[in-house]
């Protein structure tokens, strides 16, 4: 038996016999990794064939549900744990993947669904005692240590779980392959294995990856098209908030989120995310808007801060914590060539309260207003929330689904409402200029200047 070298992109997967500087496929540098492959080995069994059908004749299945009882890891999901499907969770290490994942095991255990948690980096013994920390001690959920593939399917063969847990992909290896444990081949293969295996069986699956410096889960994207649903545990460890965001979900919305508080006894979930944020917000402070930004379908009122300060050092500094700096550019350019607002010469620092990154152009107006309020050193009204997209000629542009935006402002008691004039004329077709809702006023802005003269 010959062992052959290949390269392989870490990125997409391209196959090359030799190494290249720069993927073909993908264009990314440096991704080739050196790969050593056995040629001649043993034959796959081709799988049957399968059979032609209409679509009409094709009977369609329901899904079938695990729910684990707690509200923000089931909103992620769509409604909970589909039979059958593969899942897989990401994360930068110590932020809290496997400690999340027990405690879902253990309360899907309660509710008589049998569990097997596979760990290749842990024994049994590491794992109870992370266990008797979170007060794990379901019968339905059981132990394995094992790294090999082919042992893994022998233990559920016999087990026969609802969910297995694998933690990590990374750490799992394919007898067939020469290539050590965590490489390109090793991940792509065992990941597509374990696909088979559930897809065939109806056995659930969770895989916990390990990510890369630039934040993405370990191994060729490959492994991320295969799975149903892809989930990310963000935030800081410095900080007790983590965020499950989910970006791939073929049984639920994506970009849906999850909010927790990572406390002593391990991950509790937050109810209200957009009270927690705002909690600890001082009124009368220059350079502090509150904005509310959509993630998947749940409007959050978050906190954004701005501190602009004379340059000291030469060159003006421009940091950005929670959002995009190349957006925080381009609204700078917009109140220099707009507005007439100079800060060119300062350090402009901006920071969403709470370890959330917002990405969505629904905050830019409250971006902008904060950073003129630091200028100015003029406080907000701490009743005002601020909502609109700014383009690159000063207007205010109308953003989606703002009557649930509006409706979070109201029920946290905000008395005011900016919003772009667009959206207040779908609001209200009689009043062009403001509308009353209960408790709420709403006010209308057509250009970034008509909103600065309107809270400043």
């Amino acid at each position: 038996m010959k062992t052959q070298t290949k390269y392989i992109c870490s990125e997409c997967g391209y196959e090359s016999s030799k190494w290249l500087g720069r993927c073909p496929a993908c264009s990314s540098w440096e991704s080739m990794v050196e790969e050593r492959v056995q040629k001649g080995g043993r034959g796959r069994t081709p799988p049957p064939r399968g059979e032609v059908r209409k679509i009409q004749e094709v009977r369609s299945l329901g899904e079938r549900r695990f729910k684990s009882g707690i509200g923000e890891f089931d909103r992620v999901l769509g409604g909970g744990v589909v039979e059958g499907s593969l899942i897989l969770i990401g994360g930068d290490p110590g932020i809290g993947k496997s400690t999340l994942v027990l405690q879902v095991m253990e309360r899907l255990a309660q509710s008589n669904v049998k569990i097997l948690y596979v760990s290749g980096e842990e024994s049994q013994e590491q794992i109870k005692l992370r266990g008797d920390r979170l007060g794990v001690s379901s019968e339905n959920l059981f132990l394995l240590s094992e790294s090999n593939l082919e042992g893994i399917f022998a233990e559920i063969e016999t087990l026969k779980p609802d969910i297995v847990v694998v933690d990590s992909i990374q750490t799992v290896y394919h007898a067939d392959l020469v290539s050590a444990p965590g490489s390109v081949g090793q991940v792509r293969e065992c990941g597509g294995e374990i696909m088979r295996y559930g897809k065939g069986r109806g056995v659930a699956f969770f895989l916990i990856g390990h990510v890369t410096k630039e934040g993405a889960i370990a191994g060729p994207r490959i492994l991320e098209h295969l799975v149903d649903t892809v989930l990310y545990l963000e935030g800081d460890r410095h900080h007790q908030y983590r965020i499950l965001r989910g970006v791939k979900n073929r049984f639920g919305s994506t970009h849906e989120i999850g909010v927790f508080e990572m406390l002593e006894k391990g991950l509790i979930e937050v109810k209200n995310p957009s009270e927690v944020f705002l909690s600890e917000r001082r009124n009368g402070v220059p350079g502090s808007v509150v904005v509310c930004t959509i993630e998947g379908t749940r409007p959050l009122l978050v906190e954004i801060q701005a501190l602009v300060t004379p340059a000291r050092y030469g060159i003006p500094q421009r940091v950005t914590t929670g959002t995009d700096s190349r957006r925080l550019a381009m609204l700078l350019a917009v109140l220099e060539k707009r507005v007439g607002l100079h800060v060119g010469s300062s350090d402009v620092f901006t920071n969403v309260v709470g370890g959330l990154k917002v990405d969505e152009p629904g905050v830019d107006l409250g971006l902008l207003i904060s950073i003129v309020s630091s200028f100015k050193n003029r406080p907000i009204g701490a009743e005002v929330a601020v909502m609109g997209e700014v383009g690159l000629g000063g207007e205010i542009r109308g953003i989606g689904q703002i009557d649930m935006r509006i409706r979070e402002a109201e029920r946290l008691g905000f008395a005011r409402c900016l919003i772009s004039k667009n959206n207040l004329r779908g609001l209200n077709h009689h009043s062009p200029k403001r509308r009353s809702s209960n408790s709420i006023e709403v006010i209308g802005a057509e250009s970034v200047e008509k909103a600065l003269d309107l809270l400043l």
